[in-house]
């Protein structure tokens, strides 16, 4: 049986919500679970345990271990199947993972930019004081 591969982020978030919709894993891997960073979940709260700030990037769980933001989306990558052509601009954009350091925290700007355009607040899972908004 195949284990599942969770990908956790913020709904929220039309940009983020939308990646998550289209990447697709290799079968073989196993099968990807999307979860809603805003509901309360037993891996919200591993992913608050481990200190990962879900506002700073997205966590994909394989297994037991967790990959934060760039690692995340390039392991991503590595899992993804080569199908369609948003798979395969994935898999050639984040394979890399110096690229995907480069290339994650401009991401995350300007979701944090479209964020704070739509007036969405913080999760803020680790609670750190006046952290609410973009």
């Amino acid at each position: 049986m195949r284990e599942p591969v969770y990908l956790v982020y913020d709904k929220q978030c039309p940009a983020c919500d939308n990646y998550c919709q289209v990447v697709r894993i290799q079968e073989s891997i196993g099968d990807l679970v999307l979860v809603n960073a805003r509901q309360n979940s037993p891996i919200m709260d591993e992913i608050t345990q481990q200190g990962l700030d879900i506002d700073q990037g997205m966590v994909l769980k394989v297994g037991d271990q967790l990959y934060h933001g760039a690692d995340a989306i390039h392991a991503l990558s590595l899992m993804s199947s080569r199908s369609g052509i948003f798979n395969r601009l994935n898999y050639w954009m984040f394979a890399s993972q110096d690229i995907a350091r480069v290339l994650y925290p401009i991401l995350k700007c300007l979701r944090n930019a479209l964020l704070k355009l739509l007036r969405k607040s913080k999760i803020n899972n680790l609670g750190v004081p006046n952290n609410t908004q973009f």
